[in-house]
C-alpha cells in the first residue's frame, strides 16, 4: 500500500474542511434527532453516518502538510465539540445526576448520605430534576415514593441508591453547582465537558508536538463523533478522567523524578474520577527498569487516590463508596458469565480471565482499529432494547470491531516483513483513553 498522491496544500485543507463540515452538520442533526426510545434504528444509522464521515475526515487529513494541520485539529476540535450543545442529553441521564449530587453538596450535605428519593432532601429538590402530576410520563424518569394523588418522579437513574462516583467526580460536580447560574439546568455541565474536551485536544497536540510525532494523531480524539455524543451531549464525567489520564501520560514520559511523581498524582487524579483510568498505569510506567521511577509514579497515585476519599470520609455518615458493589455487580463486571458484557472474550477465554484480558487490551493498545470499539458500544446500547438485549447483538458488534483489529493487525505485520511503507497517519498508535 503506498501513501496517497498529495493534493496541493489549498486542495488538501479545502477536501478536509468540507468532510468537517458535513460531519459538524450531521452530528448537529444526530443530536437534534433524539430517537432514542422512538427510533432506535433511525438514530444508530445517524450515528453511523458520522462515523463514516468521522473515517474520511482522518484519510482527508493525511494529505494536510504537517505544518498546517494544527489550526485544523483545533478549528475542527471546536466544531465537532460545540454539536453535543445544541440539545439535552439523548441517549444518558447520568448527567441528572451529577447535578444532583452538585446540589446537595452545595447544601452542605455529603453526596453519600442520602439517596435522591431520600425524604430528608425534599427540600434540596428542583422541578427539573423532580417533575410532578402529568410531566411523569416520559419514558426517562423514574418514579419516586410520595403521598397525595399526584405522581412524583426523577430524572435521575437508580434513585433509590446512594451516588457511585469516586471524590474528583464529586468536587468536580460540586464545582459546575457552585458556577452555575440559576435555571441553567443541563447546561453547564453540558458546557464544562465541552470545555475539557477541547482542553483534551490541546493537550494531545502538546504532547505530540513535544515527542516530535505526527499532530494528525490527535484528529482522533478531536474530530471522534463519540466526544459531542458522549462527552459533551450526555455530559460523562468520564472525560475528565481522560484529560487528567492523558496529561499524566504525557509527564510520565520525563526522565524527571518530579515530573513523574507528577504523572503518578494527575493519573491518581483520574482514577479517583471514574476508577477506569487505573488501566493506563502499566503505559505510564512503560520503558521502568528501576524501582525508584517505578515508586515515582506509584506511589502519588496511591495517595492521591486514597487522600481525596479523605475529606468526604469526615463528612460522611455512610460510605463513600455508594452504591459501587450493586453497581459492579448490576453492571457484570464481577461475573464475566453475566450478561454479554464480556461476550466475545468468553467465547475463547476462560470467564475468569476476561476482566484482566479486556484491561490489557485496552491498555496496551492505542492503534486506530480500537476505535471500532466505541461505535460497537454505541451499536449495542442503541439497538439492545429493541432487539430484547439479545446477547447475540453484543457477538455481533464486538465480534466485529474485534475483526477489524485482527485484520488490520495482519495487514500491517504483512506490510512490515515485505518492506513496503506502512499506510500514513491510519498505522500510527497513539495514546488516547476512550468516553465508556
Amino acid at each position: 500500500m503506498t501513501s496517497p498522491t498529495p493534493l496541493t496544500p489549498r486542495g488538501a485543507l479545502a477536501a478536509t474542511a468540507l468532510v468537517l463540515a458535513a460531519l459538524t452538520t450531521v452530528l448537529a442533526l444526530t443530536v437534534r434527532y433524539g430517537g432514542y426510545f422512538s427510533d432506535p434504528v433511525g438514530l444508530f444509522g445517524w450515528y453511523a453516518a458520522c462515523w463514516a464521515l468521522f473515517t474520511a475526515a482522518l484519510l482527508a487529513v493525511r494529505r494536510v502538510p504537517a505544518h498546517r494541520v494544527t489550526w485544523l485539529i483545533a478549528a475542527g476540535a471546536v466544531a465537532v465539540t460545540v454539536t453535543g450543545l445544541v440539545g439535552p442529553p439523548r441517549t444518558s441521564t447520568d448527567s441528572y445526576r451529577y447535578a444532583w449530587d452538585g446540589r446537595v453538596q452545595s447544601a452542605g450535605v455529603s453526596p453519600y448520605d442520602h439517596t435522591p428519593q431520600n425524604p430528608a432532601l425534599a427540600r434540596l429538590r428542583d422541578p427539573w430534576l423532580f417533575p410532578t402530576g402529568a410531566a411523569c410520563k416520559g419514558p426517562d424518569l423514574a418514579s419516586i415514593p410520595h403521598t397525595g394523588s399526584a405522581p412524583r418522579c426523577t430524572r435521575i437513574n437508580r434513585p433509590a441508591v446512594h451516588t457511585v462516583y469516586p471524590p474528583v467526580a464529586e468536587a468536580y460536580f460540586l464545582a459546575v453547582d457552585q458556577l452555575s447560574p440559576a435555571g441553567a439546568r443541563h447546561k453547564p455541565l453540558q458546557t464544562g465537558a465541552a470545555l475539557i474536551s477541547l482542553g483534551v485536544t490541546g493537550a494531545l497536540l502538546l504532547i505530540l508536538r513535544r515527542r516530535g510525532d505526527d499532530l494528525r494523531k490527535a484528529a482522533y480524539w478531536a474530530w471522534c463523533p463519540a466526544v459531542p455524543l458522549e462527552a459533551v451531549n450526555n455530559a460523562h464525567v468520564d472525560v475528565l478522567g481522560v484529560l487528567l489520564a492523558v496529561a499524566g501520560l504525557g509527564l510520565a514520559a520525563s526522565q524527571a523524578l518530579s515530573r513523574r511523581a507528577a504523572a503518578g498524582g494527575l493519573i491518581g487524579a483520574a482514577i479517583a474520577t471514574k476508577l477506569m483510568p487505573a488501566v493506563v498505569l502499566p503505559g505510564a510506567l512503560s520503558g521502568v527498569r528501576r524501582v525508584r521511577d517505578a515508586a515515582a509514579v506509584l506511589l502519588p497515585a496511591a495517595a492521591f487516590a486514597v487522600l481525596t476519599y479523605l475529606p468526604y470520609v469526615l463528612l460522611s455518615h455512610g460510605s463513600v463508596f455508594g452504591y459501587l458493589s450493586g453497581y459492579v455487580e448490576e453492571e457484570g463486571y464481577d461475573d464475566a458469565s453475566a450478561g454479554s458484557r464480556y461476550s466475545i472474550l468468553r467465547l475463547v477465554l476462560p470467564d475468569t480471565w476476561a476482566l484482566p484480558v479486556l484491561i490489557a487490551l485496552v491498555a496496551l493498545d492505542g492503534r486506530w482499529e480500537w476505535l471500532g470499539i466505541p461505535l460497537a458500544g454505541a451499536a449495542v446500547y442503541i439497538l439492545a432494547p429493541t432487539l430484547g438485549f439479545q446477547p447475540s447483538l453484543s457477538n455481533i458488534a464486538y465480534g466485529a470491531a474485534a475483526a477489524l483489529v485482527l485484520v488490520a493487525t495482519w495487514i500491517r505485520r504483512r506490510a512490515a516483513s515485505s518492506g513496503r511503507p506502512r499506510p500514513g497517519l491510519l498505522h500510527d498508535s497513539i495514546r488516547k483513553t476512550s468516553v465508556s
